[in-house]
């Protein structure tokens, strides 16, 4: 049974989307103050997905789902609003999140959005060992490892890492990891990506045959 975690101040549509999801057989946790979950980020790692409110009290829905996708990369969130207008929805889903649901909103056709990522995510995600030429890539631990190195990743290194494998062999350009792994386009972020991109090539000069090429000006060329 797949668990949900509920981010809705409104207690009436709150209430009603607790009880529907939980009759579609789906374990929620409901929190109406967004404080109550930033006190407690690290329970975060026991859900299966997060559907968040953009228009919170004390702090933006979108900043609250930045500071949930540095900490935990690979959770699935859904942006759930009033705000429907086309640059609210282009910021949420640059922050990163996989669908953004504009209130009032059909409860079954949400459900159905729900279990669409579910699926998606579960096929999509990464075995627990990763072999990459001579390493072993562990992401839920965020460990590479090498039979001479063994390297302790942060959550941005593990979250780059893990996007170049699953780009093997293909040209992606700097606007696309940036709106996956970093969810925001700008000089900034760029320079730092940069800086991220040069760690993973020493991480990984250990196995010769193993290259991240620069296309100067579009993106990176993966070789693994």
């Amino acid at each position: 049974m797949n668990k949900l975690l509920l981010v809705e101040d409104d207690p009436d549509f709150g209430f009603m989307l607790k009880q529907y999801l939980e009759l579609s057989k789906f374990t929620i946790d409901w929190i109406a103050q967004p404080q109550d979950l930033t006190e407690n980020f690290q329970q975060l790692s026991n859900y299966d997905l997060v559907i968040l409110d953009v228009m919170l009290p004390q702090i933006s829905g979108f900043s609250l789902a930045k500071e949930i996708n540095a900490l935990y990369p690979t959770l699935p969130f859904i942006f759930l609003t009033a705000k429907e207008q086309k640059i609210d929805k282009l910021t949420g889903l640059k922050i990163g999140a996989d669908d953004y649901v504009t209130k009032p909103c059909d409860p079954e056709e949400l459900l159905l959005r729900i279990q669409n990522i579910l699926k998606r995510n579960q096929k999509n995600s990464s075995p627990k060992s990763i072999a990459i030429g001579t390493y072993l890539f562990h992401p839920e631990q965020l460990l590479l490892s090498h039979i001479s190195e063994q390297y302790k990743l942060t959550e941005r290194e593990t979250k780059l890492l893990l996007f170049l494998w699953q780009h093997n062999g293909q040209l992606v350009t700097r606007e696309e990891i940036l709106e996956k792994v970093w969810g925001n386009v700008d000089f900034f972020t760029g320079r730092s990506m940069d800086v991220f991109i040069t760690r993973i090539r020493k991480y990984l000069s250990l196995d010769p045959n193993l290259s991240i090429s620069s296309n100067r000006g579009v993106g990176f060329t993966v070789q693994f």
